[in-house]
């Protein structure tokens, strides 16, 4: 179990030269979504695979603060579950930017939400997040809106109004 503390943003443009950075192929599938239960696939690269993944996560209640719990799944689980999902399944690849001390994770979605970019910096405690400084290439701060959050994307889809 783990408390999480992050902040999502919207994107003004892409940082340049991304094949520079390590990043993840990430398909998660959700089971459940009050609480929000899902299931994911994901696969480093640095620059050959490096690591592969199957996981259920349970997520608590919040935004920028919320209970995370992780159970590690076998590939066969992981598919099995996967079929049980409701909802859209999202699939991105997040670069791992570094913003020392911090990384920053920028998603770039894939098929029904191709031409959305989110990027995350998650932090250790609540002083690091009331005292960071954005790089001018983030955009708009949606961290408490909800609107932008996986499991909603999965619940509702995406209608593609903050293309850049």
């Amino acid at each position: 179990m783990g408390v999480e503390i992050e902040r999502k943003w919207l994107l003004k443009k892409l940082p340049d030269h991304l094949e520079r950075y390590a990043y993840r192929e990430i398909e998660q599938a959700y089971l459940n979504f009050s609480p929000v239960v899902r299931v994911r696939h994901d696969a480093m690269y640095d620059p050959t695979l490096i690591q592969e993944k199957y996981e259920l996560t349970y997520k608590g209640a919040g935004f920028l603060m919320r209970r995370e719990d992780n159970m590690p799944l076998d590939q066969d689980s992981y598919l099995r579950l996967r079929g049980k999902h409701e909802g859209h399944i999202i699939r991105k690849r997040r670069y791992m930017i570094p913003l020392p001390p911090y990384v920053a994770e920028l998603d770039v979605f894939l098929d029904d939400f191709s031409g959305l970019f989110l990027v995350e910096v998650e932090f250790p405690d609540e002083k690091s997040e009331r005292e960071f400084l954005p790089p001018s290439w983030f955009g708009e701060d949606v961290s408490e809106s909800g609107k932008y959050s996986n499991s909603r994307l999965a619940k509702e889809g995406w209608n593609g109004e903050s293309k850049n």
